[in-house]
């Protein structure tokens, strides 16, 4: 009943005979069956996307995208710079033109302009 003592039509309809009893229209097989099929098919085409961003995201980063990505999860890298000297170590500082890693409990700078090379140990 709606306000003013109106009645609302909606109250006293029966229900549609597709309706099983106290069953949601969707519980029909036919349904189920199409509902599955589309989960199948939403789910591949979430796979797909997230692939895509994923190797999108890969090839617009730069090598300092890279170094703050190795410190946010305390990544051992092997760091080759310019002269053929190696670093091995974990980030721990990224700037905007330089990077510090931490080698054997001494802090190394390194301008990025000197990096070469680097690969996760």
């Amino acid at each position: 009943m709606l306000k003013g003592g109106t009645v609302d039509s909606r109250e006293h309809q029966e229900p549609h005979p597709s309706e099983g009893a106290g069953e949601p229209p969707w519980a029909h097989p036919d349904l189920r069956v199409l509902g599955r099929m589309l989960r199948l098919e939403m789910d591949e085409t979430l796979r797909a996307e997230q692939h895509a961003a994923r190797i999108a995201a890969r090839r617009r980063s730069t090598m300092r995208d890279r170094l703050l990505l190795a410190e946010d999860c305390a990544e051992l890298l092997h760091i080759d710079l310019a002269g053929g000297i190696e670093l091995r170590g974990t980030v721990s500082a990224v700037g905007a033109d330089h990077v510090v890693v931490l080698q054997e409990g001494r802090h190394r700078w390194v301008a990025l302009h000197h990096v070469v090379a680097m690969r996760v140990a």
